[in-house]
């Protein structure tokens, strides 16, 4: 996980370093930065109307260039970045789609109840034409798109009904507007009474009903007043400016921010005394005004604070964000770190796209209930000073130039889809390179392997752990009452030529004591002889490959390496030794055993049992060779405490055989020590 971190946080930066060298390109090709400002003087009508048209000015009674070169004036600042979008916008010819309403649920499900968001719905009357015609209903929906403004069709012929009941009993146009300027209040609906069709006539009448829910000051007392009161908005923002109205994109975002953000138009055009503005450091008009229990933040003297839309609401999130802002920033970081499995990952083509489907769902199960505590605990009263404190941190480190940059940045490659798909996947590939390169020095197998070996290899694992899921010895459990393992029952009851064998892992193996077999009375340099130093050599190679092909020898040739040797390779000494009789003691469980595999050689000599681990049974010969321990030889324990070479018990159980072959039981089962009872007291009770 933190690996996949490190890479985004290092795409991040790559996007960041990148747009700097955009920018710097553009200078160096146009001689300007979007930052510059613009004179509308410079501009022609079309590009001022465009300007006008994105600002969400009406402009249908000034023919003249010069009327509308001061009215973009009276709007705002033009910067260069400002004017690329608006022409960049005008030239893309995407259609934009319009609700069609079914019936009454439809209908208030998505405009009625909705209490952050304008709409516009054509009614349509039973047996009647549409209001406004189709060549104009487009250009109307495409006009207020742009502004966040949804448009639906309603079709009184689904419900008529309903229609009835509204009094919808003619074509017309209704706008859903919230009533109230809480966040999740009451929406009003308004009907269109204008004679006039035409689309600019429409859109004043959608922005003046608009601007009727946005405050506007007249005079310097009443400026006075609202800027030294203190209500439940702790972010305003202020537009001084000469207008009649203020223009669309900013009654479009009060309604957007309903609750968070209070707007406030201040209507300068009569003003004949502006000493006041000048005393709350406004000089110049027209001006955006953000005022915060912090300080005042001049809006558009920073990268990419446009006069739009889409710039003051990347703004007005990043300082005012709600939790829903939040969890789609956390959904897409979280996504876009996942996808980087897909890179990381190396092998076949198959495992990759395995590894990110199980990534992503566990990335994003994991999201969603780590955010369910959140959710919780934010509705607490306790912690209302918490979200305060959080909320003027956002404010805070949202009004740096570096986060002017992030935000400016964002708005770039969010208007850019294919540029940041293709450099996120140009980041990719190399991680994948290096990744590559970096398995490869270690020498890792996995990179060479396709697509047959990984589902094969997959496929074994599936198995295993649908047959034996706790199979390891380190972590089986050490009490049982069972007298004999259950999965080998059923092995038992089984046709073993018409079952396929189930397969356990055998890192159980290495972790089963392992000692040498050691005599008392022989010297250290007669403990090895230069026979059994060959010999064990070659068998320490000989469970290797053992451990690497344990499925692939048949039965047939398992019975021939148990019991076959070749020449020069002999299993034991020619020195070896037994127990002084023909019984074998186990002091740790406290009785005598029978040997279950002693015999007498010529020169008898004592085993050393000290060196033995407590809980094995004291032996002298190896069940599966049928031959005597050698001095020095390596020993190997199970875990009901049979003894065994090392070499023969390992070829035992690499084979699929995965219990002991005197007493059966399961070799990678714990087996709890035999407790004597104990003794009955002679004593007469009293």
């Amino acid at each position: 996980m933190w690996v996949k971190l490190c890479c985004l946080l290092l795409y991040f930066v790559a996007l960041f370093v990148l747009a700097r060298v955009f920018e710097a390109v553009a200078w160096y090709e146009s001689g300007f930065l979007a930052t510059q400002l613009v004179d509308p003087v410079a501009l022609s009508f079309r590009k001022l109307r465009t300007i006008l048209e994105c600002r969400g000015l009406g402009h249908s009674g000034l023919p003249e260039k010069k009327d509308v070169r001061e009215l973009v004036e009276k709007s705002g600042d033009l910067m260069e970045g400002e004017l690329y979008s608006a022409l960049k916008e005008e030239e893309a010819s995407e259609s934009v789609s319009s609700t069609n309403f079914s019936g009454e649920m439809h209908f208030y499900e998505l405009v009625e109840d909705t209490k952050d968001g304008i709409w516009l719905v054509q009614v349509i009357a039973n047996d009647r034409s549409p209001l406004v015609g189709k060549v104009h209903w487009e250009k109307m929906v495409k006009k207020v798109s742009r502004f966040g403004i949804r448009t639906g069709t309603f079709n009184c012929s689904s419900d008529p009904r309903y229609c009835r009941r509204r009094g919808w009993l003619k074509s017309t146009l209704i706008m859903s507007v919230p009533q109230t300027s809480t966040s999740k209040g009451k929406v009003m609906l308004k009907e269109y009474s204008g004679r006039r069709i035409e689309v600019e006539h429409i859109f004043k009448w959608i922005t003046a009903h608009a601007a009727s829910r946005i405050k506007t000051i007249y005079n310097s007392e009443h400026l006075k007043e609202e800027w030294n009161r203190s209500d439940q908005y702790r972010v305003k923002i202020y537009l001084f400016a000469n207008l009649d109205q203020p223009p669309a994109f900013f009654s479009a975002l009060s309604v957007k921010f309903t609750g968070r953000v209070e707007f406030i138009f201040v209507n300068v055009e009569n003003w004949d005394n502006k000493s006041y503005m000048a005393e709350i450091g406004v000089h110049k008009t027209p001006s955006y005004i953000l005022r915060t229990p912090e300080g005042i933040y001049r809006y558009g003297n920073n990268t990419g604070e446009f006069i739009s839309l889409r710039a003051m609401d990347s703004f007005l999130r990043s300082l005012q964000p709600e939790v829903n802002d939040l969890f789609v920033l956390s959904l897409v970081l979280v996504n876009l770190m996942a996808w980087m499995d897909l890179f990381i990952t190396q092998g076949a083509t198959i495992k990759r796209f395995v590894v990110l489907i199980s990534t992503l769902g566990t990335y994003n199960s994991l999201l969603i209930i780590s955010w369910l505590p959140v959710l919780g605990f934010l509705q607490l009263p306790y912690l209302d000073s918490f979200y305060e404190y959080s909320l003027k941190l956002f404010r805070y480190s949202n009004t740096t130039t570096l986060a002017s940059w992030v935000r400016a940045d964002w708005m770039f490659y969010s208007s850019h889809p294919a540029l940041f798909l293709s450099t996120y996947l140009g980041h990719g590939l190399l991680i994948d390179y290096f990744e590559k390169k970096r398995r490869r020095n270690n020498n890792t197998d996995e990179v060479n392997a396709n697509n047959l070996e990984w589902l094969s290899s997959l496929w074994d694992w599936y198995t295993s752990y649908l047959f034996h899921p706790i199979a390891s010895f380190q972590h089986f459990p050490f009490d049982s009452d069972w007298d004999e393992d259950p999965d080998l029952f059923l092995e038992r009851l089984a046709f073993p030529d018409l079952w396929l064998h189930p397969l356990i892992p055998t890192d159980y193996i290495k972790n089963l004591p392992m000692w040498r077999f050691k005599c008392l009375g022989v010297h250290p340099d007669e403990e090895m002889p230069e026979t059994f130093q060959d010999s064990e050599s070659d068998s320490d190679s000989e469970n290797k490959e053992v451990f690497s092909s344990e499925r692939e020898a048949s039965e047939d040739d398992e019975l021939t390496a148990f019991h076959g040797r070749g020449e020069g390779e002999p299993r034991c000494g020619a020195e070896a030794c037994s127990c002084a009789n023909e019984y074998c003691h186990h002091e740790p469980y406290g009785r005598r055993a029978r040997s279950y595999g002693s015999s007498s050689t010529a020169g008898d000599r004592e085993p050393d049992w000290s060196a033995w681990p407590s809980e094995m049974l004291h032996c002298t010969e190896c069940v599966v060779c049928l031959e005597n321990f050698a001095n020095g030889c390596l020993l190997m324990g199970l875990p009901c405490g049979h003894v065994f070479h090392q070499n023969c018990i390992v070829m035992w159980l690499a084979g699929g055989r995965h219990c002991c072959p005197v007493c059966r039981w399961a070799s990678y089962k714990k087996k709890q020590p035999y407790t004597p009872p104990p003794p009955l007291s002679s004593d007469p009770p009293s």
